[in-house]
């Protein structure tokens, strides 16, 4: 049940796992949180950020192999560099396979809302969403 009106908001999803996208999309969208934009690489995302303005993100940040572990964290600065069609301020959740501390403040640095470690269930993303949207859905 819905606790308040859901107004049409447009998220965005960035992982590569396609029936995670699917499920996640889908089950917000039914629920009333908005519609959820999937984009499976990091090349879509940024091609879909600079077409259409988002009121929030869910962002896979995978670690290169190379030379250790590095995180891609192009995306989100672009968002918060104000290059993107989105406010650079929107709220964005990253996934992460794990939190270093380095990792944690480059996050926290930049305005980041949420951290969801990976392995986890759909669910987790859909009460991100939520959170993002300010519909309640229980």
């Amino acid at each position: 049940m819905h606790d308040a009106p859901s107004r049409h908001l447009n998220m965005l999803l960035v992982e590569e796992q396609p029936l995670l996208r699917k499920t996640v999309s889908m089950t917000a969208r039914s629920l009333g949180l908005g519609t959820v934009h999937e984009a499976a690489t990091v090349q879509a995302a940024e091609r879909m950020l600079r077409e259409r303005a988002f009121q929030g993100a869910v962002i896979a940040i995978d670690c290169g192999v190379q030379n250790g572990c590095h995180y891609n964290l192009e995306l989100l600065d672009k968002v918060r560099n104000g290059m993107s069609a989105s406010d650079a301020a929107i709220p964005i959740a990253v996934m992460v396979d794990q939190a270093t501390t380095d990792l944690m403040r480059e996050l926290r640095d930049r305005q980041v809302s949420r951290v969801i470690l990976k392995p986890f269930r759909a669910k987790i993303l859909l009460e991100a969403f939520e959170q993002m949207s300010g519909v309640r859905v229980r």
